[in-house]
């Protein structure tokens, strides 16, 4: 009788399996090339993403990098077997975060690692990533596929991706420039965006035991719909405001909520003085907390609150900021001031009076 300790093996008997890799890259091909700039070089295949810098639009230019993940998110993807979406939150996280800096966001290259691949769903995601990064104006330029077998679940995966931007030295926004008398111009957010959902995930999935499918009024859509809504992407909106006036500083409002993240563009003698009533909180965040009776210092401290991003400049710019934002058809709210005091974050109206 033949010994089957002795038989050949394969890669694919380890669990990965090389052909279904080969053909995961034939199905997103059409996806990535469609993203590409004048500055591309080269194709997708080769072992480095190439990309020549346009020379004659920059004097100084700046490089600006970012790299960032989705989080627990993901956790819902998996739960709701959606994977459109979740390729947007990954570009989202990068470049709001190189644009808070005032640079373009260049290219981008992800990386997804899965422990059984299974092509079709690669290609979901990562049309989502190509999507994202047409409507950010940046390229797709290369990334990875890791097939670990035995490393995740079935049906799990996690997914990263890194950017560059490019700014002009004289252009870059550090935030040495906020002094008191500044404003603060909001932009919504389109829901939770990528941070906080492991407070949510215990909220509505332990304490609630909701499935995910009950069709919620005050949200206009079932739960799963709402929670799984893609980071919204700001470079479109806010690179013509960078280009035309002198923004002070910008604040991606991610992990931290309000009082993590706009302490970091604040010198030593700036306080943020916030006016909670200033824009209108989006539904899923009333309904969060009211469901996990979380303070509301706990939720401008965890969530965006209905703010995305944060813009900071002289009061006579924010009012052509907000004409040239309305002209284009984008809300924007007038959501507070810099004063004089310690480097902190004050929040009152709203929520915060009584």
């Amino acid at each position: 009788m033949p010994d089957k300790n002795n038989s050949s093996l394969t890669y694919k008997d380890a669990g990965v399996n090389i052909d279904a890799g080969n053909y995961s890259v034939s199905l997103i091909k059409d996806s990535v090339k469609s993203t590409y700039r004048p500055e591309v070089l080269g194709d997708l295949g080769g072992f480095g993403g190439l990309f020549a810098l346009n020379n004659n639009k920059y004097k100084e230019p700046v490089l600006v990098s970012g790299t960032d993940g989705v989080g627990t998110k993901l956790k819902l993807a998996f739960m709701f077997d959606k994977h459109d979406t979740i390729g947007q939150d990954a570009v989202a996280m990068c470049v709001n975060d190189v644009l808070v800096q005032g640079a373009e966001p260049l290219f981008f290259l992800d990386y997804v690692a899965v422990g059984e691949l299974e092509p079709e769903k690669v290609a979901t995601i990562v049309k989502g990533i190509a999507s994202a990064c047409k409507e950010s104006g940046c390229a797709l330029i290369g990334g990875e596929t890791a097939e670990m077998a035995g490393f995740y679940s079935h049906g799990e995966y996690d997914i990263a991706g890194f950017t560059v931007g490019a700014v002009e030295r004289s252009k870059i926004i550090t935030g040495e420039k906020v002094v008191p008398g500044d404003v603060l111009i909001g932009l919504p957010s389109t829901g939770i965006h990528s941070n906080g959902y492991s407070l949510v995930r215990k909220i509505c999935f332990e304490r609630k035991n909701f499935t995910g499918k009950e069709y919620m009024p005050e949200l206009g859509c079932t739960l799963a719909e709402e929670l799984l809504t893609p980071t919204r992407l700001y470079p479109k909106v806010c690179l013509p405001i960078i280009d035309k006036y002198d923004i002070h500083a910008m604040v991606h409002v991610t992990g931290g909520g309000f009082y993590d993240n706009i302490p970091r563009i604040l010198p030593k003698n700036c306080t943020a003085q916030i006016d909670a009533a200033a824009w209108p909180m989006l539904p899923v965040f009333s309904l969060l907390q009211k469901w996990g009776n979380v303070k509301w210092q706990e939720m401008y401290r965890t969530f965006n609150m209905g703010i995305g991003m944060i813009i900071v400049v002289t009061a006579d710019d924010a009012k052509n900021i907000q004409a040239d934002l309305k002209a284009n058809g984008e809300k924007s709210y007038i959501i507070g001031e810099i004063s004089a005091g310690e480097k902190r974050i004050n929040i009152k109206g709203g929520v915060f009076n009584g």
